[in-house]
């Protein structure tokens, strides 16, 4: 019984390594941060780009800038979403 346990803790081990390292290095350092799934950073830096250049394109009536800057802000967006990860690794959908 304790075998099987080791195994799986290993497995865990080895998957959490390759998913999140920088995680798994703080963690073994015994001072943790936060999990890949939850540093939003890029993404509220990108959605602060993404109003300002829209805002950039109201004011001086700019078609394009504002287009760049709808675009942008969807991207943001979609980094922001919660299952973003849990899509991404299902697999494909099945054949009929």
């Amino acid at each position: 019984m304790a075998g099987s346990d080791d195994k799986r803790l290993g497995e865990i081990e080895s998957r959490l390594h390759r998913e999140d390292p920088r995680f798994a290095r703080a963690l073994g350092a015994g001072r943790p941060c936060r999990p890949r799934e939850y540093r939003h950073t890029r993404a509220w830096l990108l959605l602060a780009l993404a109003l300002a250049v829209l805002g950039t394109g109201i004011a001086l009536a700019q078609g394009l800038l504002i287009a760049v800057g709808l675009v942008l802000a969807g991207v943001a967006g979609e980094l922001l979403d919660p299952g973003r990860d849990a899509r991404r690794h299902r697999g494909p959908p099945p054949r009929s």
